[in-house]
C-alpha cells in the first residue's frame, strides 16, 4: 500500500517489482514499465522500512524473486494487477470507505495533489508518476481551490 500511496506506482508496477530492483546502498528502486522502459525513483525511508520488515518477517520463504508473493500455496509472485486492486479494495472496505473506484490507481491522484501542494511543478510530479505526456499530468493535479484562494484578486466592490 505504502508503494502505491507514497510512489504513486501502478498496481501492475508493484506485481513486476523483483527484489533485484531494490537497492538499499543507493536507497532507490527500479520500476519497470510496459515496454522494457525503467525508471529509478528514491526509497522514501518509511517506503523502505516497511519493504525491508516484509522482507524480513512476513513474506514467505521460497525462491521466487518478485518482492511480493502470495502467502497461500503456491508461493509465487502475483500473475497480474488484479491481486494488488484486490488488496486495496480490502482494504478500503477494513477502513470503511466506499469510493466510486476502489482500485490501485485510486491512490495515484493523492500522490500528485500532495505534491502539488509542497510546491512541486507538474513536469516533476509528471517524472516521479512516470507520465510520457505532460497532458496526463494535469489530469492528476485537479484545481485545489484552497490552493488557489490566496491568489486570487479580490472581487470590485466585493467585501474582503
Amino acid at each position: 500500500m505504502l508503494l502505491l500511496a507514497r510512489l504513486g506506482l501502478r498496481a501492475g508496477e508493484v506485481v513486476a517489482l523483483t527484489l533485484d530492483d531494490l537497492d538499499w546502498e543507493r536507497g532507490d528502486l527500479c520500476i519497470r514499465a510496459n515496454g522494457g522502459h525503467a525508471d529509478r525513483l528514491p526509497m522514501p525511508q518509511d517506503v523502505g522500512a516497511a519493504l525491508a520488515d516484509y522482507l524480513r518477517v512476513s513474506r514467505p520463504v521460497c525462491d521466487c524473486r518478485q518482492v511480493f508473493v502470495r502467502l497461500r500455496a503456491p508461493q509465487r509472485g502475483f500473475a497480474n494487477s488484479v491481486a494488488i486492486c484486490s488488496i486495496v479494495h480490502r482494504a478500503l472496505k477494513r477502513a470503511g470507505l466506499d469510493p466510486a473506484h476502489k482500485g490501485a490507481h485510486l491512490l495515484r491522484q493523492p500522490v500528485a495533489t500532495q505534491l502539488l501542494r509542497q510546491g512541486a511543478s507538474l513536469a516533476e510530479i509528471g517524472e516521479l508518476l512516470r507520465h510520457r505526456n505532460p497532458q496526463t499530468t494535469m489530469i492528476y493535479a485537479k484545481v485545489d481551490l484552497d490552493m488557489l484562494r490566496p491568489l486570487a484578486l479580490p472581487w470590485p466592490g466585493g467585501v474582503q
